[in-house]
């Protein structure tokens, strides 16, 4: 692999595809409390009806429906009550033509009934008897047995992330424990003589370890477990056993910075110095982003990410994100909001441009206003939002112009 052998953005997903799509993550049992963020790994099949019984949707009276055809207020019609379905019981017995049983919302009608008739709608003349001034229709005011999950269906699919609304729906299903995808594991390793740690005197030409932080809450917001992360100065030897641990203890290495061509950079000579395919890419087409180097270590991923922390998030977004996603088969939207620019802006052909951007909220409409900058500058990082992506056959987007923005 020749040093900076450009490949578009989509020819490198491909290549992540097709070498790391298959990579063995094993699957674990965890208890409902613990699944919030995991991904599932079989689908999720229901037992039974949701709900297992007719019921009703309001507090009211379950009727026959064409009892009620043709009444109005001058010509009400009138229907013995012959019981009361109190919450959390099956409903006794049946009503036949002319009667009526009161029951509370969420609770059970009888099955020779069809519809309920709101208690605003009835009037209680007396203990026993009820006038209906308003007609019904067939399973007004109910929901049927499997009206929302039925008996053998596929509730929530493999691949899905979970969150709350599922984990409602589990419940639901009395489902306590569920197969889950293991999380995945990085090691990430900040490299440079320049960089320190938190707790490190800031010196003259020092550079605090910006991206290792960013990465390590990128990863945690991912759903992946970061089992060590740590800063290695330009040595290659030094270089090359931490990527070692990464390979014998996690499914992905990132390395932050090294990946251009440089006199002191080394990823690239310690990527191909373990047994596998080695470098992979070294080079996309992409601003920011372009000093990005890929390779395959004894069947682990180690990525170089560039050095400038948006360049960083930027390839961290496209790729990391992206591959965790094929390995583990996550079938979730993307989050990509609908803005319009509110300003011209000038990219260049040849390669995509990721453009970072504010959102701010005009008359229920969103505008996003590009943040200029180099991708070295810290302050970028937090006055973005989102990206705008400029694809690269594009010279750029005029303002006013509607765009897809995806949040951060």
């Amino acid at each position: 692999m020749d040093f900076f052998n450009v490949m578009s953005v989509d020819e490198v997903k491909k290549i992540l595809s097709n070498n790391f799509k298959n990579m063995k993550i094993e699957t674990e049992i965890v208890n409902i409390f613990e699944c919030e963020g995991r991904v599932l790994s079989n689908d999720i099949v229901s037992k039974f009806n949701v709900p297992e019984f007719n019921r009703s949707t309001v507090d009211g009276y379950a009727i026959k429906s064409k009892e009620s055809h043709g009444c109005s207020e001058c010509m009400p019609t009138f229907l013995d009550i012959v019981g009361e379905v109190s919450m959390g019981e099956s409903a006794s017995g049946d009503i036949k033509s002319g009667e009526c049983m009161y029951v509370p919302t969420g609770g059970m009608i009888p099955n020779s009934s069809d519809a309920v008739i709101m208690i605003e709608h009835a009037e209680k003349l007396d203990e026993f008897t009820i006038a209906i001034h308003k007609p019904t229709s067939t399973g007004e005011n109910v929901v049927y047995k499997g009206d929302d999950i039925k008996k053998d269906q596929i509730v929530i699919k493999k691949g899905k992330k979970l969150n709350s609304q599922d984990i409602g729906v589990l419940a639901a299903l009395g489902v306590n424990e569920i197969e889950v995808y293991r999380t995945i594991k990085f090691t990430v390793i900040s490299t440079g003589d320049e960089i320190i740690d938190l707790d490190e005197d800031l010196e003259f030409g020092k550079i605090r370890d910006i991206n290792g932080y960013a990465i390590y809450s990128l990863i945690k917001k991912l759903g992946g477990v970061v089992v060590k992360k740590s800063i290695v100065k330009d040595d290659y030897n030094l270089l090359r056993e931490e990527v070692q641990f990464g390979i014998d203890n996690s499914d992905i290495v990132l390395l932050s910075g090294g990946s251009s061509v440089g006199t002191r950079d080394f990823t690239h000579d310690v990527i191909n110095s373990f047994n596998g395919q080695g470098v992979l890419v070294h080079g996309v087409a992409l601003k920011p982003g372009k000093p990005t180097i890929i390779g395959e270590c004894e069947n682990k991923v180690v990525i170089g990410l560039p050095g400038h922390p948006v360049s960083a998030i930027i390839v961290f977004k496209i790729f990391i994100e992206y591959l965790v996603n094929e390995i583990l088969e996550i079938n979730e939207n993307k989050y990509l909001i609908d803005a319009i620019i509110n300003q011209n802006l000038h990219s260049s052909p040849g390669k995509k441009t990721y453009q970072m951007v504010s959102l701010e909220e005009i008359d229920n409409k969103y505008y996003a206003t590009p943040i200029f900058g180099k991708s070295s500058m810290i302050t970028l990082l937090s006055k973005a939002c989102g990206y705008v992506i400029i694809n690269e056959n594009c010279e750029g987007l005029y303002k006013k112009e509607k765009v897809k923005v995806h949040l951060l």
